[in-house]
C-alpha cells in the first residue's frame, strides 16, 4: 500500500480565503497555531503574533494550550487508538468509555445516580428536558390527570427566564432569548412560560440588595401565576446557574432555594444548566455547590469536552428515561476521543489543584477588576465566581470599542449580554496572568 499524503495541505495565509469559498467566515483573523500555542498565550501561525486568551474557545478548554500534563506519550497513545475509530457509544462499550465514566463520576456530588452522554451541549438541555417531560406525563397519567381535547397530555411545558441561552436544537429555540435575536428569529417556538430574572448587581448591598429582592419576590409571582394558569403542565424548570451569554447574571442562593422548594411542592423537576458554569471554572467542580441548592437534574458540557445530562433519584419515581431502553439515546453517546481527553484532564485538574486555582486566582482577577471599577468610571458592576468574571461599560457601544481596543492590543475577550465583557480563562490561569490582563485593559480603558 502506498504511504498516506494529505490531499490539501492549505498554507496558513490561505486559510480564510479557503474556508470564504464555501462558507460564512466571520470569525477572529488570525489563524490558531496549536504546537506553538502556550499556557494562556494563543499563537497567529501566519506570523507569530501571540494573544492573550481570555476566551479559551467559549469557555470550552480546561487547561492551557500545550499543558506539560498533555505531552505524556503514554496518554497520547490512548487518545490516537480512540481516534482511530467512531464508535457507537450508545451500544458498543470500550475500556476507554469506562475509564472515563469512572473518572468523571468523580466530580459529581452526592446524590446524582444517573449520567447521558451525547455530542453538544444543546442537545445535553434538549434531553434533559425530555426526561422532564416522560416524568410529569408519566405522573399524570398514574395520577389520573387529564386535559383536554387540543391538550390531550399535560406535562408538555417548560418554565424559563428572560436573557437565557439555552442552545439552538428544536426545544432549546423556545428556551433561549438572550441578546442575540438572529439566533432564534423565524424559527417556530413553542409557547412556554417565560418570567423576569432578578439577577444581582453588586456590590450586593444597599440599594441594590433592595432591588435585588424586588426582583426576586416579582419573578416568585410570576411563576406562581404560570403555574397556577397551567395546573400539573409545567414538567421542568430550568435556569443557568449564572448566565453567561445573557449577561453574566448572578442569583442569590436564597432565590435557587425558593426555586427548589416550589419544584418540590408542584411535582416539577428542577434544571441547572451549566454547560457553561460548570467543570471547575468557579471554584468547584460545579457552580451550584456554591450555593447549597441541588437540582434533580444539571446540564454540563463544554469544560467536560464530553456534554451530557446527570440527574438524581427523583427521576425514578417513573420508569425514568434512564431505565426504558432507547427512550433518550443518540449515535454516538459522546464522542470517544473525548472521553479519553477529558479524562486525562480531570486527571491534571485533580492532580494541579486547579478547581482551587479557580477559586483562589479567580477571587485575585475580581479584586484586580473591582480595583478598576474604583479607579475608571465607566466600568461597573465587576463579578464573578472563581474565573468565570465580568465587568460592565455604560453602554453597548462603549463596550464593544473596548473589546475592539483589547483585541488590538492581542487580548481576546467576549461580549456578555447588552454591554458586558466576559473573562473565561483555563483554570490553570495564573496570577501573573492576572497582572498582564488588568495592565492590558487599563492600558485599553485609558483610550477609550
Amino acid at each position: 500500500m502506498a504511504p498516506f499524503t494529505p490531499t490539501y495541505e492549505t498554507r496558513a495565509a490561505r486559510v480564510h480565503e479557503t474556508l470564504k469559498r464555501w462558507m460564512l467566515v466571520d470569525g477572529f483573523p488570525f489563524v490558531y497555531d496549536a504546537e506553538a500555542s502556550h499556557g494562556s498565550i494563543l499563537v497567529d501561525k501566519r506570523n507569530g503574533d501571540e494573544y492573550l486568551d481570555l476566551f479559551s474557545f467559549f469557555a470550552s478548554m480546561p487547561l492551557s494550550h500545550n499543558h506539560p500534563g498533555l505531552r505524556d506519550e503514554g496518554y497520547r497513545s490512548r487518545l490516537l487508538s480512540a481516534a482511530m475509530v467512531k464508535p457507537s457509544n450508545s451500544d458498543i462499550y470500550t475500556e476507554a468509555m469506562a475509564d472515563f465514566v469512572q473518572t468523571f463520576a468523580r466530580t459529581l456530588p452526592d446524590g446524582f445516580e444517573h449520567l447521558f452522554f451525547i455530542e453538544g451541549g444543546a442537545l445535553a438541555v434538549e434531553n434533559a428536558i425530555k426526561v422532564a417531560f416522560d416524568w410529569k406525563v408519566r405522573k399524570n397519567i398514574a395520577a389520573g390527570r387529564t386535559a383536554d381535547e387540543v391538550t390531550p397530555t399535560l406535562g408538555t411545558r417548560v418554565l424559563h427566564f428572560r436573557g437565557a441561552f439555552h442552545g439552538r436544537t428544536g426545544y432549546t429555540l423556545s428556551l433561549t432569548n438572550s441578546f442575540s435575536p438572529d439566533k432564534i428569529k423565524y424559527f417556530p417556538k413553542f409557547d412556554w412560560p417565560r418570567v423576569s430574572t432578578p439577577g444581582v448587581r453588586f456590590p450586593l448591598e444597599g440599594d441594590n440588595l433592595a432591588a435585588t429582592l424586588e426582583a426576586e419576590a416579582q419573578s416568585i409571582a410570576e411563576i406562581e401565576q404560570a403555574i397556577a394558569r397551567h395546573p400539573h403542565d409545567i414538567a421542568a424548570m430550568i435556569i443557568e446557574t449564572i448566565q453567561g451569554e445573557g449577561g453574566d447574571v448572578h442569583f442569590r442562593p436564597e432565590f435557587l432555594a425558593r426555586l427548589r422548594q416550589l419544584c418540590d411542592e408542584h411535582e416539577i423537576l428542577l434544571v441547572f444548566d451549566e454547560v457553561q458554569a460548570g467543570m471547575g471554572i468557579t471554584g468547584k467542580w460545579w457552580a451550584f455547590e456554591h450555593m447549597g441548592v441541588a437540582p434533580d437534574i444539571f446540564c454540563f458540557g463544554k469544560k467536560s469536552q464530553v456534554c451530557g445530562i446527570a440527574a438524581t433519584r427523583r427521576v425514578d419515581e417513573v420508569d425514568s428515561c434512564f431505565t426504558v431502553p432507547s427512550r433518550i439515546n443518540s449515535t454516538w453517546g459522546g464522542n470517544l476521543v473525548d472521553m479519553v481527553r477529558a479524562t486525562r484532564y480531570i486527571e491534571l485538574i485533580e492532580e494541579h489543584g486547579l478547581v482551587d486555582n479557580a477559586r483562589d486566582v479567580g477571587a485575585y482577577l475580581l479584586e484586580q477588576l473591582r480595583g478598576l471599577e474604583r479607579e475608571y468610571g465607566p466600568i461597573s458592576n465587576a463579578r464573578g465566581l472563581g474565573l468565570m468574571c465580568a465587568f460592565d461599560l455604560p453602554t453597548s457601544e462603549a463596550r464593544d470599542q473596548l473589546q475592539q481596543l483589547l483585541m488590538k492590543k492581542r487580548a481576546l475577550i467576549l461580549p456578555s449580554g447588552s454591554r458586558s465583557l466576559r473573562f473565561r480563562p483555563v483554570l490553570d490561569f495564573s496570577r501573573a496572568d492576572v497582572d498582564r490582563t488588568i495592565a492590558t485593559v487599563r492600558e485599553a480603558i485609558g483610550e477609550l
